[in-house]
């Protein structure tokens, strides 16, 4: 397809939103204009991060299982839009998180421990307790506190994106949401003050086929494409192949590159697919096809970047394997050092007094005594 210049009339570039925006061909070869010209030691840092992130996962979900943590979400098959955005953006710009995005403090090199002790909500969880287990939250490494109600951060990313415009500031906000959120208000009211002001923000719209217990359809994907709706609010709107880890790459750019300059924002629609179940709590045989992953639209995107850099000659079959097995010793290990701080089978548990602590910065006098009465009844 081809590469409009950042500074585009959107209306000059809707076909791009019926699209499909891709670099790798089906041999793992790099083409066509949005080829992003990075180096083999980037890519590598991202298939590296991707490697991680899998790797993580697979051992939350065994830790789940094993009655450790409450609760788990899995973005396997998504790795490649996380870690593309991580490694792209300023270290300035803020990141507005779904529960799929934990590629993102992968590859800003967030330390895994801090992430698995939030999981097993256990003594060293920085939250403590005070958020889901996999609602991470690190302003440190610009990744806003992720939402449940996933339309609630594109509203709060344009918000942050126009804080930033209007104190002149350089900083640019990107949000994602899943295809399904596209169906709630807060979508429709956050383009229409993300055109009204120009806000340098990247809206994201994460297409994995599948809601927790629908397909994309529902949420009208059947009718027109989820990039489409940018079109009536005046927003340029990519289509982009989400498990082609360049396509990533080179869409990301445009679109900060569009923001940072002034243009105002961009939506992308990312077209991947939720290998996984939507969540521990889920049973996917229920409502899709039990084997359909196993085609695997659009292809594994940590498979297509290990092809695209041998066929470069950058990575081989060694080196790969030998990735994988550092990768599960370093994520074995550092579950072994969180699990020993406690988790949800065993370790100290915080006293009842903690409910009130971490809440306020100056605690209420209705809060003070209503402690006082619980200590006294103790």
């Amino acid at each position: 397809m081809r590469r409009p210049v950042v500074d585009a009339d959107p209306a000059d570039m809707a076909d791009l939103a019926d699209a499909l925006i891709r670099v790798l061909d089906d041999d793992g070869e790099a083409t066509g204009p949005w080829v992003p010209g990075v180096d083999v030691a980037e890519l590598e840092q991202g298939l590296r991060a991707m490697v991680k992130t899998r790797t993580y996962d697979d051992r939350m979900l065994t830790a789940q299982r094993q009655g450790k943590t409450s609760f788990y979400i899995r973005c396997t098959g998504e790795e490649a839009i996380a870690v593309g955005q991580a490694l792209t953006l300023a270290p300035g710009d803020m990141f507005f998180p779904t529960y799929r995005q934990q590629g993102w403090l992968v590859a800003r090199e967030w330390p895994l421990l801090e992430m698995m002790c939030q999981v097993f909500s256990n003594d060293k969880d920085r939250l403590h307790g005070r958020q889901m287990p996999i609602m991470y939250s690190v302003r440190d490494v610009g990744f806003f506190t992720i939402s449940g109600n996933l339309g609630t951060q594109y509203i709060q990313a344009v918000g942050w994106a126009m804080a930033s415009a209007i104190k002149g500031d350089t900083a640019i906000a990107s949000a994602m949401i899943g295809e399904g959120a596209t169906a709630e208000a807060d979508f429709h009211h956050a383009l229409t003050f993300a055109t009204t002001y120009q806000a340098p923000v990247i809206l994201n719209v994460v297409n994995n086929q599948w809601a927790i217990s629908s397909f994309q359809g529902i949420s009208g994907g059947a009718s027109s494409t989820f990039a489409a709706r940018a079109i009536g609010y005046g927003i340029p709107a990519l289509r982009v192949d989400g498990n082609d880890y360049l396509a990533v790459l080179a869409a990301t750019r445009w679109a900060a590159d569009r923001a940072r300059n002034n243009h105002g924002p961009t939506l992308i629609e990312w077209i991947t697919y939720r290998a996984a179940a939507h969540s521990t709590s889920d049973d996917p045989s229920k409502y899709r096809p039990a084997e359909e992953w196993n085609a695997w639209p659009l292809g594994d995107p940590i498979e297509r970047l290990r092809t695209h850099l041998i066929a470069r000659g950058a990575w081989s079959d060694d080196q790969h394997t030998q990735l994988l097995a550092d990768t599960d010793a370093e994520v074995r290990a550092t579950a072994k050092e969180a699990e020993g701080y406690g988790t949800l089978l065993s370790g100290p548990a915080a006293g009842a007094k903690s409910f009130f602590e971490d809440v306020f910065k100056e605690m209420p006098e209705h809060l003070c005594r209503q402690r006082r009465e619980m200590e006294g009844a103790g």
